[in-house]
């Protein structure tokens, strides 16, 4: 179980690099957030292909096997959900890190979905929300009042419209994480993230091209391609695969406390690695929410297996 956590943390440590490396390449470049997010799933893709065939391969003969041509309709359209918020959480995430900063960003838009689940959860399941849930609620709410505060007295202004992507970003998280929970079709993990991330660079593809996001790419050296690939291959698949890993020795419940440090971490790096002060009010904003994701985690942990993060 120990070396489970410890994957389960390293996954969390990659996926808060993300926003770090791409804060360098938006202020480095004139490379558009939706760019880096669709350049992002098109690095990913071909190894999560070779990890969908590996998949099928070792389930070759049993009653979890299934194939691409045997995906009916019915089990496709959840799939295809999935695609859909991964694009929007992929564009609204990337530009709340640009728009603001990599530590609030990060800290709004992956907090907040685990006490929004827990809340959404209850009526899905045919149960009112119970007490703890509601005051985590309560106290997610507070520590995000609490990190944009802190943020307008770091920065002497309010970054409005990077705070309503992060809370975007969030709500974009909550459909992910609830249609990932109920999805009934039984699809292997890697078919999933698989036909998830070509679905989400499908949809990409256009918008870029229709908003000029092509235009960037001129802009990009080849340190910055080198950036771009890290973020497709370390924190995506790298960490996808160690969290996966690490899912299958430990409990549900330990697993969802330890992805919580995701958010911590890239405070803590875009403090040491940008520069970026959240302040005792930010801090104290970002104590009050973990806890709140610690509690709301910890009420429906037991309710269905963990998803993958989206990051």
């Amino acid at each position: 179980m120990i070396h489970g956590a410890i994957l389960i943390a390293l996954a969390a440590l990659l996926w808060a690099t993300t926003g770090i490396v791409a804060k360098f390449l938006f202020t480095g470049t004139e490379l558009q957030a939706i760019t880096l997010g669709f350049l992002r799933l098109v690095v990913a893709l071909p190894f999560f292909y070779v990890l969908m065939r590996r998949e099928q391969r070792d389930l070759a003969g049993t009653a979890s096997a299934i194939s691409l041509r045997d995906l009916t309709l019915k089990a496709l359209i959840p799939l295809t959900a999935l695609g859909l918020f991964q694009a929007f959480y992929q564009g609204s995430y990337l530009l709340a890190v640009d728009l603001t900063g990599a530590g609030i960003a990060t800290l709004i838009a992956l907090c907040l979905p685990p006490v929004l689940v827990a809340i959404m959860a209850a009526p899905l399941l045919g149960e009112r929300p119970g007490l703890v849930t509601l005051l985590a609620l309560i106290a997610a709410i507070m520590g995000t009042g609490m990190l944009v505060i802190s943020d307008m007295d770091t920065t002497g202004q309010l970054r409005l419209a990077g705070i309503l992507m992060a809370l975007l970003a969030a709500v974009v998280y909550t459909g992910f994480t609830l249609t990932s929970r109920y999805n009934s079709a039984g699809t292997p993990v890697f078919t999933t993230a698989f036909i998830c991330f070509l679905t989400a660079a499908l949809i990409l593809l256009p918008v870029v091209a229709l908003t000029g996001g092509i235009d960037g790419l001129t802009t990009l050296a080849p340190r910055h391609w080198l950036m771009v690939v890290y973020i497709g291959v370390v924190p995506t698949c790298i960490g996808y695969v160690c969290f996966f890993t690490g899912m299958k020795t430990t409990p549900a419940s330990l697993s969802s406390i330890i992805v919580t440090l995701e958010p911590l971490f890239v405070a803590l790096l875009a403090w040491v690695i940008l520069g970026e002060v959240l302040g005792v009010t930010g801090i104290a904003g970002a104590l009050i929410l973990t806890t709140a994701v610690i509690v709301a985690s910890r009420s429906s942990a037991g309710r269905a297996p963990g998803t993958a993060n989206t990051d």
